[in-house]
């Protein structure tokens, strides 16, 4: 399997995933100009996607996901509750299937479940998709870490994860007092120390990538993300994954696991 985050942030997301036959993007939250120069900019063919599966309703994961599906006249997968809640901005879908948080699904020769995870949206979820050998997690947007998750990750091959503000770079920063709550509230987004202590849980000797996600720009800094997360690997006795960060304004490496 390869993965790409294609860009991530609070100004847009989105990621490829591709099993060499079957390949899909997990939302599309720039525009459908952008999403393509960013794919053609790490050698993949637009006309090879199959499919868009949808986290959640914010507009930062799907600006572009209508225009996408109808030109590449894609499937939209996501549930009952993000549908409705993206209101116009699914009506002119090329085709929507919905599924069922919690249950698995089958998309060509991909296995895909949709898992809940905690944010201020109807009923956001992460991703394991799995081509059958290996499995890749996606997992943004959260203000917390649940036994769930942690059970629906352990012994992914790859994993994007958020790894969203530094505490006291939040507490310190420009955003006022109802916003600093709500990103570090349980229904908003992951610090860094939180992502690296739920990746050491995670970790096996199976676990290739780790794509660190969501990286804020304004309460937080790549490198300081990466420093955190490394340093608390560090102390394990399992070898360590390889690190990278998914940036806002270009796509990553395109990743094999």
């Amino acid at each position: 399997m390869k993965f790409c985050v294609l860009g991530s942030g609070s100004k847009g997301n989105c990621t490829y995933i591709s099993s060499g036959k079957t390949s899909i993007l997990i939302d599309a939250g720039f525009s459908g100009i952008e999403v393509q120069r960013r794919l053609a900019a790490v050698g993949i063919d637009f006309d090879s996607l199959s499919a868009i599966l949808v986290t959640h309703e914010h507009n930062d994961h799907i600006q572009g996901v209508p225009v996408l599906s109808r030109k590449g006249k894609m499937s939209v997968y996501a549930n009952r509750a993000t549908h409705s809640a993206a209101g116009k901005n699914f009506k002119n879908l090329y085709s929507f299937e919905e599924f069922t948080t919690g249950v698995s699904f089958s998309f060509e020769d991909f296995e895909i479940h949709p898992f809940s995870i905690s944010h201020d949206t109807s009923d956001p979820v992460g991703f394991i998709v799995s081509d059958g050998k290996s499995s890749i997690g996606y997992c943004t947007d959260t203000g917390t870490v649940s036994r769930l998750m942690h059970h629906r990750l352990f012994g992914c091959n790859g994993i994007i994860l958020e790894s969203n503000h530094d505490p006291e770079i939040l507490n310190n920063g420009p955003y006022p007092p109802f916003l600093k709550q709500r990103v570090r509230g349980n229904k908003g987004h992951l610090a860094n120390i939180d992502a690296a202590t739920f990746l050491k849980d995670l970790v096996h000797d199976r676990l290739a990538h780790v794509v660190l996600a969501h990286i804020s720009e304004t309460n937080n800094r790549p490198d300081l993300a990466f420093k955190t997360v490394t340093g608390i690997l560090k102390n394990g006795e399992i070898r360590q994954p390889d690190i990278s960060i998914g940036t806002q304004d270009k796509p990553g490496k395109l990743l094999q696991i």
